[in-house]
């Protein structure tokens, strides 16, 4: 049609260094259209585990981490992307040699890991539910916990009014409240006490928003959980509605809290890097659902990597508004050529 400019399709990657994983995720994208899927790959570190009683990542998980980041970085150049977008969260983000860590990834791969905060999480992952269910959605209330920590977000716009983070990662909380595997009854119980502790203040922010008018809840603990309480199979494609009840939660942990990580893997739908810590994430869930009244969550497909992706198609034509205080993940021509060796 005569004046209309289209949009240039590109092929943009997702580097996401967690708490467990190091994951590549590349996509076929242009502003206004679903982000398309064409790669993933990832890498286990636990990089959380890896933290020193000092606080420092190890040397070990500094060499690891270098090595999955050139491993993904050469990925992204042979499958054609023009930009990676690389950030760390909560493992790297805490680790008191943060600042020598990044200096060692960008001088021996040429990649520029920007640490985004927990706030920056919530936000992005927001936006990125925001856009799944679309402005009949209305009022959203998004959760999601990762190995580090718990990320909480609500809101009517594209921008939380509402945007947190708690130290509640699953690992974390494995790490810190458990000593036996499986965990002890009394370490059940006293993990859920103090949790219920915990989320008793941002609960209390959170009611000045009033009620949601869709409940979600994003990340691979969710995941897991939705399909061990009955949710549909991954294979069975992400625009299935998923949803997780607390009624299905509360027979799921009386269950899944008695058996060893080993037995938890065998699982259908419970990976094995995952599986040490899903009791852990179950716990954080009951209580979050239970600190909000919350009866059931829809599980959203979408998380943290697509409003990454989201983020930059936006800020490319110039319309970001959804990280208001943003530099964080923007892309220039020197780091392109960097990661590209």
């Amino acid at each position: 049609m005569r004046g209309r400019v289209p949009y240039r399709l590109v092929r943009l990657g997702v580097l996401d260094v967690g708490s467990n994983t190091v994951h590549l995720l590349v996509v076929d994208a242009h502003r206004g259209a679903h982000p398309t899927p064409m790669h993933s790959e990832k890498t286990v570190l636990r990089l959380a585990e890896q933290i020193t009683a000092g606080g420092e990542l190890s040397k070990r998980g500094a060499d690891e981490l270098v090595r999955a980041v050139e491993s993904a970085r050469a990925a992204a150049v042979r499958l054609g992307c023009e930009d990676v977008l690389a950030f760390a969260t909560s493992a790297v983000r805490e680790a008191r040699n943060v600042t020598a860590v990044l200096r060692k990834v960008a001088e021996e791969t040429g990649v520029e890991l920007q640490v985004l905060s927990g706030e920056d999480e919530a936000r992005l992952t927001f936006l990125a539910v925001r856009r799944w269910y679309g402005w009949s959605a209305g009022q959203l209330l998004v959760l999601d916990i990762g190995g580090g920590s718990l990320e909480i977000a609500i809101g009517m716009d594209e921008a939380p009014e509402l945007a947190a983070s708690l130290p509640l990662g699953a690992g974390r909380i494995t790490r810190t409240r458990f000593a036996h595997d499986p965990p002890r009854r009394s370490e059940l119980v006293d993990t859920t006490a103090w949790l219920d502790d915990q989320l008793g203040e941002l609960a209390r922010k959170l009611t000045r928003h009033g009620a949601p008018d869709r409940a979600v809840a994003t990340s691979k603990t969710f995941r897991s959980l939705a399909r061990l309480t009955g949710a549909a199979p991954s294979s069975a494609g992400p625009r299935v509605p998923r949803t997780l009840t607390d009624t299905a939660l509360r027979q799921l942990i009386s269950f899944i809290s008695r058996m060893s990580s080993a037995d938890l893997a065998e699982l259908e739908g419970v990976s094995s890097s995952r599986a040490h810590q899903l009791v852990a994430g179950a716990l954080v869930a009951q209580a979050t659902m239970r600190a909000l009244s919350l009866s059931e969550l829809e599980i959203c497909p979408w998380a943290l990597r697509e409003g990454v992706i989201l983020r930059r198609l936006d800020h490319s034509n110039g319309t970001d508004q959804t990280v208001p205080h943003g530099g964080a993940l923007d892309v220039d021509d020197k780091q392109r050529a960097r990661w590209k060796g």
